[in-house]
């Protein structure tokens, strides 16, 4: 499955900063993926913070840029 714009919200937003929200009946692997949120990418900061409820995971994610593509890593 690909993104989809229709699960994707904004928790909140302040100084720059946005806390997502996306849920889809897709694994965490496959929503991690570099590049999966590239449609998006004019909305998405560094830094933000994603709420990923993925068909077999719930996970909290950073969104970084690699090579031109967001991604969703660990948190420090």
């Amino acid at each position: 499955m690909a993104f989809q714009n229709k699960n994707l919200s904004v928790i909140a937003y302040a100084n720059g900063f946005t806390l997502w929200h996306y849920a889809a009946n897709e694994t965490l692997e496959a929503i991690t993926t570099a590049g999966y949120f590239n449609n998006v990418k004019t909305l998405m900061n560094v830094g933000d913070i994603v709420l990923v409820n993925a068909s077999d995971y719930t996970s909290i994610k950073v969104v970084g840029v690699s090579s031109d593509n967001i991604t969703l890593g660990s948190l420090s």
